[in-house]
């Protein structure tokens, strides 16, 4: 795999600025295109190196540390996580084009109208809309806090700080449920959700207005411009008409392809999503269709993207980058496992198991404190040792461990202290590759293509997690009727159809009833296929793994050039990181 030189971000407009301005050349107008285009496509990231000047690093990070601590979490419409997942190229896009603060800015009215429209609502298709809107917000705020902790951190403390900030989960998982509870009964539900569009906004404004204020400082006072070449200020004092700058725009963002990947996506996901509802099931043509037609779209897509984007979703640069590659392919197959063991598995506790609802909550919040434990583990693992590569597949082994001891410790046949080890494993493996997997694929690539990677392995990581709750959706719906009947032959159809519908009914009768003990047995068969499929797809990760380069993280913005966080180079590239990035991945440092 090799690196071509137009694929790496130009260095020339600061060598010129150095030496004065020269005349301006006489250049075709092609050439004069492709200047413009990347120079408008990365003035987001000249703005935030530009900032990093003027701010002192622990009030930045601590307010960024603000984004999570409030946020709700929430059951978004498979409509709302398609789109999530589509719409983050287009966040992260806007953050290149214009800047970080008006980009947070944005996603933070997404997100506000979203819950004043949720709170307000009267009635479920208001809601509904509420939620698509909040999403886009909630997705914007999550990508674009990723994005600035790439900004402002050198490699080596980047996976410590991207995971400390979900340490307010280690308290919300055990108080939160209280809290709802007391909204609820003194409050209402309204507030529950209105609250948000107050508190988020409050807590979100001194990050906003700081970085806002910092890119005007850097503006005011010649540093932004400084960094754009003659040919593109000639070019921009240049009288534009709107539709001009609208089809600018357009090229930038990719619009052709955004249109062509959301659609690809929302076709493969919904027959997915949709089998068990739609009549006829999988004998519906149109399952088949839909499928079909988001197969060739994609190709498509990827067509249009590699061949003719000006400035594609994923860049050709991307597809050659064995970081990038692995990264994204880790995350979907890691989030196309979690979620088969994962969709169905607190019904399936609740009936296999005597515990109390409050032990079955804590039961499955266990994963989700052991990810967030064991990610911040991980960022101690990498400032220290100051490498990636072995941490992440030690990670992914102990995931897949996890996973596997569920086949023998799914729920009926295994003890409290192995259903709980299930779980913690499978959260330390998680929490570990989830780290290491965004600081490896951020290293690979200059600080202008860090917001598109981020975007581009978040957004496979989405579809992997809505391709998994499809999957487990469709192994439920066409396997648990058939296990009832035939472990509840006593039982007629009636009757089976509400124990699969309610699983306050299949719950309801005592351990050693023939009836419970015969729905834990058609809770136990179907969740055993979903086990074992989702260990096998554990394994995928593990050797994509092993193909990712080493990168040493040091005290540069990323491991492929020698620029600092500010944007300045400092001497020439080390001879390792051009290899890793040729592909023999020979590590020399």
């Amino acid at each position: 795999m090799s690196v071509k030189s137009e694929d790496r971000p130009s260095r020339d407009s600061r060598d010129v600025e150095s030496q004065g301005p020269p005349p301006l050349p006489r250049l075709d107008t092609e050439i004069l295109v492709a200047v413009q285009a990347e120079e408008d496509a990365h003035i987001g990231v000249k703005k935030v190196e530009a900032a990093e000047r003027h701010l002192c690093k622990l009030l930045k990070l601590s307010l960024v540390s603000l984004l999570r601590q409030r946020l709700p979490k929430t059951f978004a419409l498979n409509a709302a996580k398609i789109s999530v997942a589509v719409g983050k190229p287009v966040i992260a896009k806007s953050a290149d084009v214009s800047s970080r603060g008006m980009s947070f800015l944005g996603v933070l009215i997404f997100y506000v109208i979203g819950y004043i429209v949720i709170a307000s609502a009267k009635n479920v298709g208001t809601i509904a809309g509420g939620i698509i809107i909040y999403a886009v917000g909630y997705t914007g705020l999550q990508l674009l806090t990723q994005i600035i902790i790439a900004d402002i951190t050198t490699l080596k403390w980047r996976g410590l700080v991207s995971s400390l900030i979900s340490t307010p989960f280690l308290i919300n998982a055990f108080v939160g449920a209280n809290i709802s509870t007391y909204i609820l009964d003194h409050a209402g539900w309204r507030w529950g959700y209105g609250m948000f569009a107050i508190l988020v906004p409050a807590a979100l404004a001194p990050l906003i207005i700081t970085l806002l204020w910092a890119e005007h400082k850097a503006k005011k006072i010649g540093i932004v411009d400084s960094h754009i070449s003659p040919v593109v200020a000639r070019m921009e004092s240049e009288p534009v008409s709107l539709g001009q700058r609208l089809w600018r725009l357009a090229g930038q963002l990719d619009v052709v392809g955004l249109i062509l990947l959301a659609a690809a996506v929302s076709l493969i996901l919904l027959p997915l999503t949709l089998s068990e509802t739609a009549k006829g099931g999988w004998d519906n043509a149109s399952m088949i269709s839909m499928l079909v037609l988001g197969v060739v779209i994609l190709f498509v897509f990827g067509i249009w993207d590699l061949r003719y984007a000006s400035r594609p979703v994923i860049a050709a640069r991307f597809v050659r980058n064995r970081s990038v590659i692995g990264a994204s392919f880790i995350g979907f197959f890691d989030f196309v496992s979690f979620y088969l063991t994962y969709t169905y598995l607190y019904s399936f506790i609740i009936v296999v198991q005597d515990w109390s609802l409050v032990d079955s909550t804590y039961f499955i919040y266990t994963q989700s404190v052991a990810l967030t434990f064991f990610g911040i583990v991980a960022g101690f693992i990498l400032r220290y040792t100051q490498r990636y590569k072995w941490t992440l597949v030690v990670g992914l082994c102990i995931r897949l461990i996890g996973v596997g001891l569920m086949i023998h410790s799914r729920g009926a046949k295994g003890s409290a202290a192995e259903l709980v080890w299930t779980q913690l494993l499978q959260g330390m493996g998680g929490g570990i590759s989830a780290v290491t997997i965004q600081v490896g694929a951020q290293a690979s690539v200059t600080h202008s293509d860090v917001a598109m990677v981020t975007a581009v392995v978040l957004l496979l990581t989405e579809i992997g997690g809505a391709l998994g709750t499809a999957i487990a959706g469709a192994i439920w719906t066409n396997t648990m009727p058939d296990n009832l009947a035939k472990y509840l032959p006593f039982l007629n159809s009636t009757e089976i159809a509400t124990l699969y519908g309610d699983i306050t009914a299949a719950a309801a009768n005592p351990r050693g009833d023939p009836t419970r003990e015969g729905v834990i047995m058609a809770y136990d068969e179907t969740m055993k296929i979903m086990v074992i499929l989702a260990t096998c797809v554990s394994v995928i990760p593990i050797f994509l793994a092993l193909i990712m380069p080493n990168w040493y993280l040091g005290d540069k913005q990323n491991a492929v050039d020698n620029a600092d966080l500010a944007g300045n180079l400092e001497g020439e590239e080390d001879e390792y990181q051009v290899d890793d990035v040729a592909g023999d991945g020979v590590e020399r440092r």
